[in-house]
């Protein structure tokens, strides 16, 4: 077992470093922090830290149109390693989580182990999540939240949205388009926010908040800095929606898809934060997600 376990810590780490696209061998220009429930992004181009809100939640099936204390899964998120450098770190969330009073969960134990490493102008994530118990789990997606207000220039601003639209894109049909130009609905569970769902994802299961009608030809959503030198752009492979928040944030959910006992899936993820060059972007992305 524990052959098994140093076999696969060298396994992820040689994974990270073959993936990075900027190489191992290049001096490291971002630097990764973890605070208990934000992983920060710093680095000498960028006038104020990156916070994500890492993991916000994982969440059930049915999550479209129900409480959303209905449909998140406890979980607790534990720093494993962080290298000196802050080159790289170790996370795992541990999901549920046992009540402290009242009877146990029934569910059975998953673990989604987090290999993070940042590279000169981005941030790749290597995930796996495993079912450790004897019955099907129902963790079928989660959200890394990135909080773009200080980024762009528009400030933090709960539950607005028209203030910073205009700074964050997505991609339909191929063509860079602002949040702002995009079909927008007003209806939702909650409001306000916008969900844009790839066409194969049942539209039950995402979050509760309004629905556009656009389809995301690609898996990327990002935004431009205050002074339109830079951006910062995200992705996951599998991914389960592109999400415009209530917090000034920027999400691209990933998909888990529910986990069989015994079953362990990996899941691939990216934050870029780079020179405001799309064409050099999307070059990026299709080759490093390969869509």
């Amino acid at each position: 077992m524990q052959r098994n376990r140093i076999s696969f810590l060298i396994g992820a780490a040689t994974f990270v470093c073959m993936w990075v696209a900027s190489g191992c061998t290049v001096r490291n220009h971002l630097h990764l922090d973890w605070d208990g429930e934000f992983l920060v992004i710093s680095g000498s181009r960028l006038d104020s830290p990156i916070k994500v809100h890492y993991l916000e939640a994982f969440v059930r099936s049915g999550s479209s149109n129900q409480d959303w204390s209905e449909s998140v899964i406890s979980h607790r998120t534990t720093l494993i390693a962080k290298a000196e450098d802050g080159s790289s770190l170790h996370l795992r969330s541990e999901l549920p989580v046992e009540p402290e009073s009242g009877p146990a969960s029934t569910d059975p134990p998953v673990v989604v182990e987090q290999y993070i490493s940042a590279g000169a102008d981005e941030v790749t994530f290597l995930l796996t999540a495993r079912n450790r118990g004897r019955q099907v789990v129902d963790v079928l997606w989660a959200q890394p939240c990135i909080r773009v207000g200080e980024f762009t220039g528009r400030g933090l601003k709960w539950y607005e949205e028209d203030h910073y639209l205009d700074a964050c894109f997505i991609f339909l049909d191929g063509k860079l388009t602002t949040l702002d130009e995009t079909p927008r609905s007003p209806d939702g569970f909650y409001t306000p926010g916008q969900v844009y769902a790839p066409v194969e994802i049942n539209r039950d299961d995402l979050n509760p908040r309004p629905l556009s009608s656009a389809i995301p030809s690609s898996g990327l959503i990002g935004c431009y800095s205050a002074d339109g030198s830079m951006l910062v752009a995200t992705a996951w492979q599998p991914y389960q929606e592109l999400f415009q928040g209530i917090a000034t944030c920027i999400h691209a959910d990933f998909r888990i898809g529910g986990l069989k006992p015994g079953q362990t899936k990996t899941i691939r993820g990216k934050i870029y934060v780079m020179e405001n060059d799309v064409k050099e972007l999307l070059r990026r992305y299709h080759s490093e997600f390969g869509e």
